[in-house]
């Protein structure tokens, strides 16, 4: 795992807005309205791409050499880098949605006492399984 990308992708300038394609990582299409709105979706869309190949174990590209691409008279190459060690730290503190079951005079209980259901769960959690902050699956912050 690398903690910076950089890889060309192809802007493609139509009417409606700006399309965006990364020749070496096939499905990150972003797109935007103006040139920088367009960057700002590539890099955020590169970004997500790569974490997602780097949480399924996925092999990561060598990117193509920009004088290799080709491109129409309406496209042009920009290089987007992904600085990948604040955007884990920011899907590992992701909040995430979980459903649990509690008997109803529990529920009724926490509620007059204004218990912040969140908060609670996620002190239990990190007690029951002795951290006190991020680690990864190996223990690692």
């Amino acid at each position: 795992m690398k903690d910076r990308y950089f890889f060309p992708a192809i802007f493609d300038v139509a009417d409606d807005g700006i399309s965006v394609e990364f020749p070496d990582l096939p499905g990150c299409l972003p797109c935007g309205k103006t040139i920088e709105e367009a960057v700002a979706n590539a890099k955020e869309a590169m970004a997500l791409h790569l974490y997602g190949m780097e949480q399924d174990g996925d092999d990561i590209p060598a990117p193509t050499d920009v004088t290799k691409l080709q491109f129409d008279k309406n496209q042009f190459v920009v290089m987007i880098e992904a600085w990948m060690v604040p955007f884990r730290d920011e899907m590992r503190n992701k909040a995430v949605k979980k459903t649990v079951t509690i008997p109803r005079w529990l529920d009724d209980l926490a509620q007059e006492n204004e218990v912040n259901f969140s908060h609670v769960l996620q002190e239990a959690l990190k007690n029951y399984l002795g951290v006190n902050q991020l680690t990864n699956k190996r223990g690692i912050k």
